[in-house]
């Protein structure tokens, strides 16, 4: 173990220590009807350290947890930290065979488990005689509560380096087999510390966790406000309504939101926003997925009282870039400027930089970075560089003032003709008519250009069907060439009432099934 000089290493059980004995009676996690303090959250998640280490766990080993946002999320993830053991979240949507998959690969020694998610699991679980915990219930292994009473409420303190991972978080598969991607706990608690100078989650402050705490940035959202003092309210399932209930009930001031969370409360009746009492609201920030420019013109002018950022990153990058209020109008379209203790590199296909203006592969270098790919060295090298950059495959072009502006995913450029045709660009287009709620431009195979441009549209009203009608699919046609070159403009359409996404809210193109050629 590395001495340490000057300073205890950073630990995400870090905050929670430490407010526990600053503020001890402030609450530290909001629940429905159930609330933790600040003494609470420390002492349960003492005794859930002590458990797992006395039930054989050794500092190293991966714990895997299966629950949705709740109560309990934040002391397990302390828990686990304290124990010196790495958390392995897992999605409740996984099928048992993908499960099988990530806890076979992680080497997980321990599932903690809701009760009601037993089924994804339990087979694996029994066939490697895995360490169990289960709350709401004992399909698959003893209570979680009972175990918590069971242990020592003494922090064991295992000391670990601040560069070790505190967690393995599986990426969404979107392309094959999904990669455990490391996260130190430096890398976690600088993310929260810069949060809540960016985002307003501290001390005083209450924030609501929407987004799935089992995936990289609802973790990273949900669990920053403990970590620095303050307090979160649990959306423990996605609906705009319960949204507006949580934030007028729990006087909440932020939320970090994806668009497609934007998209659902721009489409409830406007007298139910209008009914509730947001006035607490100061703070709302996006990510995942582009945010189209009429979109985010609708929430700054639904929530004018909101400072509204757009932060771009990845599980593997940590946060990259965020556009600030101020910048909003100014620069539509952009993700804003590198983060803090961010470096950007823009290359293009050998590797030199490119020029403001021109589109290039961004690389970032930061301490948010992860370790690597657990077990999968071939898989790091590959997005990586000797001196320390990262790179998600994604293609953006900087202003001349330096302002990133997203082009698309390396991967999901089209070649029509041989000529680059970047969906994300067709897509903007698209969001801008009144007939489209959101839209997905993909390639398809042409026996004429290689690939050709598709696209499908989600409508406002949720009609849907195979074909477009004719009086509209002109319309999109003309609004498209306003604004893209022939080659680019959509040759092959579809409206679905939904799009494929993962946990992230991140459309899965791959799920987009287009009809044969001709058809």
């Amino acid at each position: 173990m590395p001495v340490h000089r000057g300073g205890a290493p950073l630990s995400i059980a870090g905050g929670v220590r430490e407010f526990a004995r600053a503020t001890p009676r402030a609450t530290a996690v909001i629940d429905g009807d159930r609330a933790l303090t600040y003494a609470a959250l420390d002492e349960r998640s003492n005794r859930l350290a002590a458990s797992l280490l006395a039930r054989g766990l050794t500092p190293g080993r991966p714990v895997a947890v299966l629950l949705g946002n709740r109560l309990e999320y934040p002391e397990i993830a302390a828990g686990i930290a304290k124990a010196g053991l790495l958390m392995v979240p897992l999605n409740p949507r996984l099928t048992p065979g993908e499960a099988r998959y990530i806890l076979e690969h992680s080497g997980a020694g321990a599932v903690i488990l809701d009760d009601a998610l037993a089924s994804v699991v339990g087979d694996a679980v029994e066939e490697s005689r895995l360490v169990t915990l289960s709350i709401d219930g004992t399909q698959i292994g003893p209570a979680y509560e009972d175990a918590l009473a069971g242990a020592r409420a003494v922090d064991p303190a295992v000391r670990v380096d601040e560069l070790d991972p505190f967690c393995i978080t599986y990426t969404s598969g979107t392309t094959g087999r999904p990669k455990g991607v490391l996260i130190s706990h430096r890398s976690r608690s600088l993310t929260f510390y810069c949060s809540a100078m960016e985002w307003g989650l501290g001390t005083g402050r209450v924030s609501v966790a929407v987004a799935p705490m089992y995936h990289g940035a609802g973790f990273a959202f949900g669990y920053a406000p403990v970590y620095t003092g303050g307090t979160v309210t649990m959306l423990r399932k996605w609906d705009p309504e319960a949204l507006l209930h949580l934030v007028e009930r729990d006087r909440a001031q932020s939320a970090f939101l994806v668009p497609t969370h934007a998209q659902m409360l721009r489409a409830l009746d406007g007298g139910k926003l209008a009914a509730r009492d947001l006035s607490s609201l100061d703070t709302l920030y996006f990510n995942a997925a582009a945010l189209p420019w009429p979109l985010k013109q609708w929430v700054m002018e639904t929530f004018p009282a909101c400072g509204v950022h757009e932060l771009y990153g990845s599980t593997e990058a940590g946060i990259v870039t965020n556009l600030r209020p101020a910048d909003q109008h100014r620069k539509p379209g952009s993700v804003g400027h590198a983060w803090y203790m961010t470096e950007l590199r823009i290359v293009d296909e050998d590797g030199d930089p490119v020029e403001p203006g021109q589109p290039g592969e961004l690389f970032s270098r930061s301490p948010f970075l992860m370790n690597g790919y657990h077990r999968n060295p071939a898989a790091t090298d590959e997005c990586t560089t000797d001196d320390g950059f990262l790179t998600c495959g994604d293609i953006v072009v900087r202003d001349d003032e330096g302002y990133i502006h997203i082009i698309d995913r390396k991967k999901d450029m089209i070649i029509s003709g041989g000529i680059n045709v970047y969906p994300r660009e067709v897509e903007d287009v698209l969001a801008a008519h009144e007939s489209i709620a959101e839209a997905a431009v993909v390639g398809v195979p042409s026996e004429t250009w290689g690939e050709e441009v598709m696209a499908y549209v989600v409508l406002r009203g949720g009609a849907a069907g195979p074909t477009v009608d004719p009086g509209l699919l002109a319309g999109l046609e003309a609004h498209c060439r306003t604004s893209l070159a022939g080659y680019k403009v959509p040759k092959r359409w579809e409206v679905v009432t939904t799009l494929p996404r993962n946990a992230a809210g991140k459309i899965v193109k791959r799920d987009l099934k287009p009809p044969a050629i001709g058809a």
